[in-house]
């Protein structure tokens, strides 16, 4: 959720012309198709990016105009590859104070990839705000929705940057404006992914447990409904309502040993929380996923559900170490702990 280009970007900066499209990877419910190409046609379920953040390596948080306008200068870039170029260059202009160019290479991204460059701006700008500066993402954001008013995608990316730096309200209403404009299923699932996340900050868990449930709307899969499904318990242990219950209907009969299962298994009451710890720690998805941050958090809404504040506690406190300023799970953390 969200979205995760950290492999991207580690892949793509040192080499012009890099396949971006093959990188990009994770985020969010399932992308619509214009979303699909930009992770080369994989799905990925809601939530998976904010296992580790859409954290962004140092190497791209400190790329330098000169080297990136040297990668821009080949001619050979795909319409794809210069709009990523772009979008990097655009939030080093306005992180130097250089607003006009920023907004010249924003513009020169609709440009060059007219129907893909707001899914770009989503996916890049949380990640590249996770260096710090999220002003500079934040206006970078808003130069696309001077070129497109009211996008889904924009906003979506715009409302992961306010709640970087804990402004929920403001990302609910965001929010609620992303899914008003959104005109596809995956602008639909991904704008309720992360408004269920704001909704679950401000306390209204109710409708938070819906946002998630809309989040995994036709879904089929167990990859595309698990993240949903996860973050639905949560919403419902805050609610009071039957989050075990609710969660062994919908994943009960699935098979539940690949990553991020195991937490699933867990919650279900068939997997001790140490073993649920080894195949964080183990498993090589887990390992990609800051599945240590994850296990941490949903262990700690196990405690919640059962009433043990100090094991809670304990948990999520563990878990806001763990998971980066990014993540959704660090937000849930710091806000459940505030509950405690």
């Amino acid at each position: 959720m969200i979205a995760a280009c950290a492999a991207l970007l580690a892949a793509a900066l040192p080499v012009a012309g890099g396949t971006a499209r093959a990188q990009l990877q994770g985020g969010g419910a399932d992308w619509d198709s214009t979303a699909r190409e930009y992770r080369g046609g994989q799905s990925a379920g809601a939530g998976a990016s904010g296992a580790a953040g859409p954290s962004v390596p140092a190497a791209a948080r400190n790329a330098t105009i000169e080297n990136l306008s040297k990668i821009l200068s080949a001619s050979q870039l795909s319409p794809l590859d210069r709009s990523f170029y772009l979008s990097i260059r655009a939030f080093a202009y306005s992180r130097l104070g250089r607003e006009a160019e920023s907004q010249k290479d924003v513009a020169e991204m609709a440009r060059v990839n007219p129907q893909g460059w707001p899914v770009i701006l989503s996916f890049i700008m949380p990640g590249l705000a996770g260096g710090g500066d999220r002003g500079a993402a934040l206006r970078a954001l808003g130069y696309g929705l001077q070129k497109k008013p009211n996008d889904a995608w924009l906003l979506i990316g715009q409302a992961q940057v306010q709640m970087q730096i804990a402004d929920f309200g403001r990302a609910l209403g965001t929010l609620d404006s992303a899914l008003a404009s959104a005109g596809t299923a995956g602008e639909r699932r991904n704008a309720s992914y992360f408004r269920g996340h704001a909704n679950l900050a401000t306390g209204h868990f109710d409708q938070s447990a819906s946002d998630f449930e809309a989040s995994i709307a036709g879904q089929t899969t167990l990859e595309g409904r698990i993240w949903g499904a996860l973050w639905r318990y949560a919403a419902q242990v805050r609610g009071r309502h039957d989050a075990r219950g609710a969660l062994a209907r919908d994943l009960g009969s699935e098979n539940l040993y690949q990553w991020p299962g195991p937490i699933a298994r867990f919650l279900l009451g068939r997997l001790p929380a140490g073993e649920l710890e080894v195949a964080a720690e183990s498993d090589d998805a887990a390992k990609k996923t800051n599945g240590k941050c994850m296990a941490a958090y949903f262990i700690g809404m196990d405690a919640v559900r059962r009433g043990d504040r100090q094991r809670a506690r304990e948990q999520l406190q563990l878990a806001q170490a763990r998971c980066p300023t990014v993540s959704e799970y660090n937000w849930a953390a710091s806000n459940e702990l505030k509950r405690l």
